[in-house]
């Protein structure tokens, strides 16, 4: 009996379920995905990182070095972030000349935001100098001390970059020895390049590589930079402008001022460049490591993406000003065409780079030059120094 009447409440909850079901059903509304899903964190995972500063010379001797500088950083962190695992570049600089110049050291921090770095490599001249030792050993240890390096085991390392040999004759400053012991404690490489062949350079500079656990590389004075344009520049260059239109930075008023600022260093990019560079910062801002480049923090079309935000949340007055008058509709949209455009223009860009590095190689094939080339000394460092990190490089050759 207790069995029976069990049943008969089961079917009769059962039953008033299917009836209001339909009434139930009407009164869910649909979910927009931009809007309405909660924001979650991402997963945390280890990301492999490559910390770069570059140490350079820029007395008057140095101006074709610093003119290939300008032309190649773009590639040379191309090839820096050609490994398997995808590792997040960070670039530093340091200029440097010599006590009774314009200036003793210049000194960039560490940073993904290579555009930025980059709008100050372009202000670096060459000028001074004339005793022939440099403020070598000042640079050397700001490159160590002064630079905001991370206490984890990413692979850290200096390049320094000259042709004339360090002051020791300076009694008040830390000499080379010392200092690249500092740098072996903080688990900081130190690979040297000479520009030229003046022979009192060549020994101290091997003697700071081996110190620091690098590499000694000479180099012709102009800096022996592989230099290839190609047929695929201009229309890199033009398709990786418009990339960079499809950023929609948010924020706080203080936020969105920094970002102001980003942007105006990419457009003096655009202005400055040459069509190959900006073809190599293009290739650069599509693959993942350039990505800390291209986008950076707080943007709402990688944020959306990636679940970290929602367009609901947002004051008004935080999102992109051309989004401000827009209705919540019209948002979503808008950022939904900046994201098919991203996605769009990404793919013609991997197409065209692909076409462009098999020039590239034949080219320098071609020439013979890929031996005794800047690119090829840099990127061949990197590749036996970085596989203790655990970062493995399957190309044979640097990206140019």
């Amino acid at each position: 009996m207790k069995t029976r009447l069990l049943a008969i409440c089961l079917f009769a909850c059962t039953a008033v379920t299917v009836a209001y079901y339909p009434s139930l059903q009407s009164t869910v509304k649909p979910v927009n995905p931009l809007v309405t899903l909660p924001a979650k964190q991402a997963p945390v995972q280890r990301q492999h990182k490559i910390e770069v500063v570059f140490v350079l010379d820029t007395t008057g001797s140095m101006g074709g070095l610093i003119q290939a500088a300008k032309d190649k950083i773009w590639s040379i962190a191309s090839s820096m972030a050609s490994a398997q695992q995808a590792p997040v570049i960070h670039m530093g600089l340091i200029a440097y000349r010599d006590r009774g110049d314009q200036y003793i050291t210049k000194v960039v921090d560490l940073s993904d935001d290579l555009d930025s770095t980059y709008a100050t490599l372009m202000s670096f001249q060459a000028a001074g100098g004339g005793d022939g030792p440099e403020s070598v050993n000042q640079a050397l240890y700001q490159a160590v001390n002064d630079i905001s390096w991370s206490s984890d085991d990413s692979y850290k390392v200096i390049f320094l970059v000259g042709d004339a040999p360090p002051h020791m004759d300076y009694p008040d400053e830390m000499q080379y020895p010392q200092i690249a012991a500092l740098a072996q404690q903080k688990g900081i490489v130190i690979n040297t390049i000479q520009c030229g062949e003046m022979q009192q350079t060549e020994q101290p500079w091997m003697h700071i590589a081996q110190l620091g656990n690098g590499r000694y590389f000479q180099v012709a004075q102009a800096g022996s930079a592989i230099a290839v344009a190609t047929p695929f520049d201009s229309k890199i260059a033009a398709l990786s402008r418009q990339l960079d239109g499809t950023r929609l930075y948010y924020g706080s008023p203080e936020e969105l001022a920094k970002k102001a600022t980003k942007l105006r260093a990419t457009e003096a990019l655009h202005e400055e460049l040459t069509v190959a560079a900006q073809a190599r910062r293009g290739v650069f801002n599509i693959s993942s490591s350039g990505k800390a480049n291209l986008v950076g923090g707080k943007e709402l079309v990688d944020d959306l993406a990636g679940e970290r935000v929602r367009l609901a949340d947002l004051d008004e007055q935080h999102l992109p000003e051309p989004m401000q008058s827009m209705s919540e509709q019209e948002r979503v949209e808008f950022v939904r065409d900046n994201s098919r455009k991203r996605e769009e223009l990404t793919r013609q860009i991997e197409a065209l780079a692909e076409q462009r590095q098999q020039f590239i190689r034949e080219k320098v094939s071609e020439s013979g030059a890929k031996k005794d080339s800047l690119d090829e000394k840099i990127y061949r460092a990197v590749r036996e120094q970085a596989k203790v990190k655990g970062l493995a490089y399957e190309d044979e050759e640097a990206r140019y």
